[in-house]
């Protein structure tokens, strides 16, 4: 019996996109020949994943997990939106979820962790193989709370803890339970509609604040304002600039006068939950931002080679 070595079943996982335990038992079976290893997943249809690897992926679900003390929001693309509706791929982003919110955020440590006697990384791998489509774990991203609520919200939801976008929220306080969860799940809704940057002003990177310091100054320096004068309108600009960026300074979305800041909602949380509340922090993840799209339409290409207009 040949010698399997862990840098043979590494190679043939790079070159094939198969599961590391479907590569062992491919090079088992053909005493360790790397070629014939290839064949012999290519004709088990495993080996499919190699050929979509390349191929851009930049729709498919936010996947949303919560427990009592922990949550975790991951992204997990497709190269299309069809495929984010198929039952086979949110059953694949919910385990994803499930499996960071007990081994952490880290894709790596998420993509690693054993279901059963497969590697997350392989049923990854053997549901691109059935689907047909690139699919990447992009990223995850994990909020913790001692006394008080994990919240969370999905916008455009598919299924349950499954969206577009989705967003998790931290609530700590030691007041009523219900009343911290409404709140939290009004901030979280407030987070997906308002997109914050950081919670208040010192929250937010430096160099955003500088950059945004410059840009007022320049433009009132360019309007011939005094050196004195400059100064007032800087700062009276970052005011709103704070407004829009930073979630406690924003306006509350369901003050239906849009006078009332985050900030000043929580107070009034407070009040009805009977303590004290701090927003520990949050996370808002939207599909799909920051990848750069392909110029062409993958889904209209499928449309048309299949006659669908």
């Amino acid at each position: 019996m040949a010698n399997i070595t862990a840098s043979m079943v590494k190679e043939l996982r790079e070159k094939t996109g198969a599961g590391m335990m479907d590569c062992k038992a491919a090079l088992t079976e053909t005493a360790g020949d790397p070629e014939a290893a290839v064949d012999w997943l290519r004709k088990k249809g495993l080996a499919k994943a190699a050929k979509k690897a390349g191929r851009i992926a930049a729709e498919g679900l936010i996947g949303i997990a919560l427990a009592p003390s922990k949550a975790v929001v991951v992204e997990v693309n497709s190269e299309t939106d069809f495929v984010a509706r198929n039952d086979l791929f949110q059953g694949l982003v919910k385990m994803i979820a499930d499996v960071a919110l007990n081994v952490g955020a880290d894709v790596e440590k998420v993509l690693a962790a054993r279901i059963g006697d497969r590697t997350l990384a392989d049923a990854v791998s053997e549901t691109i193989a059935k689907v047909g489509e690139n699919m990447t774990l992009r990223r995850a991203s994990a909020l913790t709370v001692g006394r008080g609520v994990l919240a969370s919200y999905v916008h455009n939801s598919v299924a349950d803890g499954l969206g577009r976008i989705g967003v998790i929220v931290s609530i700590e306080s030691t007041g009523d339970a219900d009343q911290l969860k409404a709140f939290g799940r009004m901030v979280a809704m407030h987070v997906a509609f308002s997109n914050p940057q950081a919670l208040d002003p010192s929250a937010l990177d430096a160099a955003t604040v500088e950059r945004e310091r410059n840009v007022l100054a320049d433009k009132a320096k360019a309007q011939g304002k005094a050196a004195g004068v400059i100064d007032k309108i800087v700062e009276s600009g970052l005011k709103s600039f704070y407004k829009e960026v930073c979630l406690l300074d924003q306006p509350f979305i369901f003050d239906e006068k849009n006078k009332k800041s985050v900030a000043e909602a929580l107070k009034e949380a407070a009040a009805k939950a009977g303590a004290p509340i701090r927003i520990g922090g949050f996370v808002r993840y939207a599909l799909g931002e920051g990848i750069e799209r392909p110029g062409g339409d993958f889904g209209g290409e499928v449309a048309a080679l299949a006659g669908v207009h």
